[in-house]
């Protein structure tokens, strides 16, 4: 990876986790300082809890990511310790998928007359988990890279030896 690739992903990362902590930080102050009443059909206050914690499922996978390619551009990616990077983007996703399950849960209510509004949105659920299971899948891949990575060494470790 090109030093320019991972300076462009840089500055693309630095910019959404700017803009959404920002974003974070206002809809904190609206709830804490009480200066937008609750109008609408819908119950505000938890969804803007949810829609917090969700923006910070977001940065931790964001940050996950930041690390591994970090560890692309060092030539380490293919150890153990980018598991544990791989496994909290894993998390992160399944936690985005069930806060919007919560948020189809509170939004179902309202949808009586139209159920196709609550389908969709448990589908785009389903599609959020699907996501984690590509990832799943691409961990997999990388434990394989891996125990090729250190089967190699011990190869390359026996050929010295013998030469």
């Amino acid at each position: 990876m090109g030093k320019l690739i991972v300076r462009a992903l840089r500055a693309v990362f630095v910019v959404v986790l700017t803009g959404t902590v920002f974003v974070q930080a206002l809809m904190v102050w609206a709830l804490v300082s009480g200066s937008d009443p609750e109008d609408g059909s819908l119950p505000l206050t938890p969804l803007r809890l949810i829609t917090i914690l969700g923006i910070g499922t977001a940065q931790v996978a964001l940050v996950c990511v930041w690390r591994l390619v970090t560890m692309v551009r060092r030539g380490t990616v293919f150890s153990h310790a980018a598991f544990r990077y791989v496994d909290i983007i894993i998390g992160a996703i399944v936690a985005a998928a069930l806060l919007w399950f919560t948020v189809t849960a509170l939004n179902a209510p309202g949808q009586r007359d139209d159920p196709g509004v609550t389908l969709i949105m448990g589908g785009i659920g389903v599609a959020i988990l699907g996501v984690a299971l590509i990832v799943l899948v691409l961990r997999m891949l990388l434990a394989q890279a891996v125990a090729r990575d250190v089967e190699a060494a011990q190869m390359q470790a026996e050929l010295d030896e013998v030469i």
